[in-house]
């Protein structure tokens, strides 16, 4: 069966092609839509579905756009009720891709209208199946996204519906058929998702806690919910804007085209109170930045660090960016629904600095001199809470980059402190949005907990016994 998996590794999203006999289907796929349309176009094939496993909360959705530019029909699964022209297919419905049959198999749990589809070839064989984000590698979705929008949809319900979903719809299938999910490691839709992006339905019954046959449904809710941890903020904005609709990418990027010199820049800043987004490499930042910029760089996780820390999707943003990199950084905001740039810095930082205007910097040391000056200074660990269980500085103190406003009272106000994650992407971060709120008095360790392990601090390292004495 010909599909093909279009992974998007910088927000761990999969969408899928497949084409049989000139006529193609997309699944799933992200706001830019060109990428999907000339695929078909290479096979000589007209997109003639569009089929979404869910209203999606970590990134705006291309199904407006791809359906305008193709004419391909919309599907969602049973229950969705969108604000615009779609298939509501039923459980149990058939599609027909060329002589391949897509069979929608309605699985709430994750949400309401979540539906997998059943991929048939043109001999009878089922192959596989495309899971959204009900099944992952490894785990399965996180059960407590719709509760805000409707609060009666509690995390415990869905995550019984997805209980019955799995036992009743998915685990029956044939061992044979290959899953494609929606998300691999690295996305916020779920706690234990795997590097692998594909893998048999027979081997996750195997190895995936949640497929376990002998589970109880108050077992899986509790080890489905255990450990999970609040949702970005920006997950209920994106889901209304895949209900409801949004811009045309195409609008959107027309309007954030617009140069501005440095003077004009400061101008917009200064009465739009919009934030400017930095999104050029860690180390170009800490050197010379604007003052009260926020970096978040487009080489590392760029949209889901973007919607978690600006939160509003409607924020004004002005951007500064490397050279020639603008639209691709326009486009990438867009994914996860931040439609409002004002323009960007013409020139980039080199223009700002040519005009004399004032620009700011961030302290920073190698590890090797981290190393002779650790023990007197307090130091932060902003990784994720499970990196710094696994390794760390024993006299660090965890203030994860993604919770921060939650630890701000934490945060030595007057004596300096050491601060790192694991490769120094984050912590360059970090200290950016502290900087904004007035402090002066970070340290950035470069190369994170990489470049700590190679030096003579001791750390304290969890490491799990491989046999029992």
């Amino acid at each position: 069966m010909k599909i093909e998996q279009i992974y998007t590794g910088c927000i761990a999203h999969a969408a899928y092609y497949i084409e049989n006999n000139g006529e193609a289907a997309i699944f799933d796929p992200l706001r830019e839509v060109e990428p999907y349309i000339n695929r078909a176009t290479k096979d000589n094939a007209k997109i003639k579905y569009i089929f979404e496993t869910h209203f999606h909360a970590d990134f705006v959705s291309g199904h407006l756009d791809l359906a305008k530019k193709t004419d391909a029909n919309i599907v969602f699964g049973p229950t969705a009720n969108p604000d615009f022209e779609a298939i509501i297919a039923e459980d149990n419905q058939e599609f027909k891709i060329g002589n391949y049959t897509i069979k929608a198999i309605h699985t709430p749990g994750h949400t309401l209208e979540s539906t997998c589809y059943l991929l048939i070839d043109e001999n009878g064989k089922q192959h596989g199946i495309i899971t959204g984000d009900t099944l992952f590698i490894g785990d399965v979705g996180r059960p407590d996204l719709a509760q805000e929008l409707v609060a009666d949809l509690t995390q415990e319900k869905l995550a019984e519906y997805l209980f019955h979903s799995l036992r009743n719809k998915i685990m029956p299938l044939a061992n044979d058929l290959i899953v494609y999910p929606n998300h691999g490691a690295g996305s916020a839709c779920g706690k234990n998702m795997s590097k692998e992006t594909t893998d048999t339905l027979g081997n996750q019954k195997k190895t995936n806690y949640a497929l376990r046959a002998d589970m109880t449904v108050e077992e899986f809710k509790k080890e489905l919910l255990d450990g999970l941890t609040p949702p970005p903020a920006y997950f209920p904005q994106n889901v209304l804007m895949n209900i409801q609709g949004y811009e045309s990418l195409d609008t959107i990027k027309e309007k954030a085209n617009k140069p501005l010199s440095p003077k004009d820049f400061e101008t917009i800043a200064n009465k739009t109170e919009a934030v400017i987004l930095d999104v050029r490499n860690e180390a170009d930042f800490v050197k010379a930045h604007i003052p009260n910029s926020i970096f978040i760089g487009l080489h590392g996780q760029f949209a889901p660090w973007v919607g978690a820390l600006i939160r509003d999707v409607k924020q004004p943003i002005l951007l500064v960016t490397p050279e020639g990199k603008e639209e691709e950084t326009v486009m990438r905001l867009s994914r996860v629904g931040f439609d409002n740039t004002l323009g960007f810095l013409n020139g980039g930082i080199e223009a700002w600095i040519k005009d004399n205007k004032e620009i700011d910097s961030i302290t920073s040391v190698s590890p090797e001199e981290f190393e002779k000056k650790y023990e007197n200074t307090a130091v932060i660990d902003c990784r994720r809470p499970a990196e710094y269980t696994s390794i760390r500085i024993n006299k660090a103190k965890n203030i994860p980059l993604d919770f921060l406003n939650d630890h701000l009272t934490e945060i030595p106000k007057e004596e300096n402190f050491y601060i790192h994650c694991a490769g120094g992407y984050r912590s360059v971060i970090w200290s950016s949005i502290m900087k904004s709120r007035g402090y002066h008095n970070m340290i950035n360790v470069e190369k994170g907990m990489s470049g700590i392990k190679n030096t003579a601090i001791p750390l304290i390292e969890n490491v799990c016994p491989s046999t029992l004495k």
